[in-house]
């Protein structure tokens, strides 16, 4: 997923000079003859990509409404500070995009418009959206601040034909990934290729394979719970697909993106990666054909859960000083209409976050069917708490760390997991005052 994450407790800090800065909310002009600003994330090749794609989409849009639309498309390194920077001073854009772990960040400033009963019928109502991507709105128990607009899951990709060679079959569970990967593994290539050097990648792996263990990585109020053993194995599980199992080459442990470890795949130096579907876009960029490659759900350990993703994408915020309330709305509902939805899935290679959509990022229909259920059913959110980014920061960063060990040829223990996730969860607590 092409996204950072909020600083929650600087978000925090600037509360009470958003109260200050929001003090001409509730105000809000007609639709019809309004102009919004709207601040995209980067979803295409490049910023000028986004223009291409979105411009037309927009025109359509103030055709239809006689809105007009301000368009910003910002970079994923930027975007960060953008958003603080407009929580703070109360003068941000209409509506923008966020990436969808940090919605409880974002909620915790009290700086965006909560999608109520009201707003929530004014955009199409809530059922119209796939339950796992509505539920990344906000945290648990409160009204969401942020609908979904792109959806995204993680999928194991895997070389039709090394697969064929080596006579083995797409694996159900983990056991048989490892025997695959072994057989896979062999002087020309690897089974596996991991980002184990991205920080985010990492985290997201924490939480896939601790979900697998029934794992949580925060109590119901909050407070972080690192160290439980179902963590603890899921990060070991994970790790020893290059300690032990030796079916990842050690230099990955230097790939601080995904890109990588698709590239390594699309060009046949690995025969298996753990990625998102928009992928696809690289992977075919390499010449690597739909048909050459199939596409299966992460698979858990026998007798696990079936979690095979975080529900990853993009979501929609309002911000709740905005002049243009009923234009922000109608503009959210154009976004996330099916029109809308059809028209971006295909340029940006994301998921459909509405009931009864069929995706379209791809012409493999086995993909796209397996990427939807995985989406639908498999996926569970990040944890929906304002510490959020703070957990990707402190675990992904102590996984890059242990990748990093074990790649300069040192071992990492269970007893070694236990500690740097100790070490993180004292840096969380003492970060929110716990």
């Amino acid at each position: 997923m092409r996204k950072r994450v909020i600083a929650a407790a600087a978000l925090a800090a600037t509360i009470s000079l958003v109260a200050a800065g929001c003090s001409s909310s509730g105000s809000t002009s007609s639709a019809s003859g309004s102009t919004i600003t709207y601040w995209a994330s980067n979803q295409g090749t490049s910023l000028d990509n986004d223009k291409q794609v979105l411009t037309p989409v927009l025109d359509d849009f103030t055709k239809k409404t006689g809105v007009k639309v301000k368009l910003e498309v910002i970079g994923w390194n930027d975007l960060q500070t953008r958003i603080q920077t407009a929580v703070t001073s109360g003068q941000g854009p209409d509506v923008l995009n966020i990436g969808n772990t940090w919605a409880a960040s974002l909620q915790a400033t009290g700086a965006f418009l909560p999608f109520g009963d009201s707003e929530m019928k004014s955009i199409g109502g809530s059922d119209k959206f796939v339950k796992t991507a509505l539920d990344t709105g906000g945290a648990a128990g409160k009204t969401p601040t942020s609908v979904p607009l792109y959806g995204l899951a993680y999928g194991l990709y895997y070389n039709k034909k090394m697969f064929s060679d080596a006579g083995v079959q797409a694996p159900t569970n983990w056991e048989e990934l490892v025997t695959d990967a072994k057989k896979l593994t062999n002087g020309t290539q690897y089974g596996f290729s991991l980002a184990a050097g991205s920080y985010t990648e990492n985290a997201h792996f924490a939480f896939i394979n601790s979900a697998q263990n029934g794992g949580e990585w925060f109590d119901s109020k909050g407070n972080p719970t690192f160290t439980s053993s179902a963590n603890v194995d899921g990060i070991k599980r994970y790790l020893d697909l290059m300690q032990t199992d030796k079916v990842v080459n050690t230099s990955n442990a230097q790939y601080d993106n995904g890109v990588q470890a698709v590239n390594d795949f699309a060009t046949g130096k690995v025969a298996m990666i753990l990625s998102q579907n928009n992928a696809d876009s690289s992977i075919n960029a390499n010449g690597m054909k739909s048909d050459a490659y199939g596409v299966v759900p992460f698979p858990s350990p026998e007798g696990g859960k079936p979690v095979a993703s975080h529900v990853a994408g993009i979501n929609l915020s309002i911000f709740k000083n905005t002049k243009n309330k009923d234009a922000a709305l109608e503009f959210v509902k154009y976004m996330t209409s099916e029109s809308t939805q059809s028209k971006l899935a295909k340029p940006y290679a994301t998921l459909p976050v509405l009931n009864g959509v069929k995706p379209t990022f791809t012409d493999n229909a086995d993909e796209a069917a397996t990427f939807q259920k995985i989406y639908n059913e498999m996926s569970k959110p990040l944890p929906l708490v304002p510490a959020e980014d703070q957990f990707e920061n402190t675990v992904g960063k102590a996984m890059n760390d242990m990748f990093a060990k074990i790649a300069t040829g040192g071992t990492v223990s269970d007893s070694d997991i236990k500690s740097a996730l100790q070490n993180a969860q004292d840096q969380v607590k003492q970060s929110i005052g716990g």
